[in-house]
């Protein structure tokens, strides 16, 4: 599946956006105002004028929709919720080409809200996977103590951790004692 530049940075927050819900320990990532100009700064969402306490509430409100989507477990349940956030979002697709990017597809009105942008741009994102057939490549890390989203973007779908450097080596080395140590016992 070819994703282009655009896509691949939308599906790049969207999953950071999921993964910026609190965790057990309560820690949202995003409960500020100023944690969320940072990852608008960080994520290099265009568009983005002075942000408030109710874009911050509205971020939160679209970032438990896309957790929907990569907890659902069929197209037809993550079409569904796409469909929603992009329809709510105001779509207005529009060429642009911007700092020093070529022409892409930006999905999100002009002077759209922080909210409506990610839900519009980042939505699109996910609707070409559910339109490829490749929604099973949206997925939450096999780790048992991680539930991070990520999107599998390996030629033959089998990444099956969020990071392979912190989660898969984890696993891995605690496989090779458990090994190891019953060789041994």
């Amino acid at each position: 599946m070819q994703i282009t530049h655009d896509t691949r940075c939308a599906l790049l927050t969207v999953v950071d956006l999921v993964n910026s819900a609190p965790e057990e320990d309560g820690h949202d990532a995003l409960g500020s105002v100023a944690d969320l100009a940072a990852f608008v700064r960080d994520h290099d969402v265009s568009g983005v004028g002075a942000l408030s306490a109710e874009d911050l509430a509205a971020v939160h409100a679209v970032r438990g929709r896309f957790t929907e989507v990569f907890a659902a477990a069929e197209p037809r349940a993550a079409a569904a919720v796409i469909n929603e956030l992009v329809a709510a979002a105001g779509t207005t697709p529009q060429l642009t080409d911007h700092d020093g990017y070529d022409w892409h597809v930006h999905y999100f009105a002009p002077g759209a809200s922080v909210a409506d942008h990610l839900a519009a741009d980042c939505g699109m994102a996910l609707a070409f996977f559910v339109v490829a057939g490749e929604q099973e490549r949206l997925r939450r890390c096999e780790a048992p103590d991680c539930q991070n989203a990520f999107v599998d973007l390996s030629r033959n779908r089998s990444r099956r951790y969020c990071d392979s450097r912190t989660c898969g080596n984890r696993l891995h080395v605690a496989a090779y004692r458990a090994r190891r140590k019953e060789a041994a016992g």
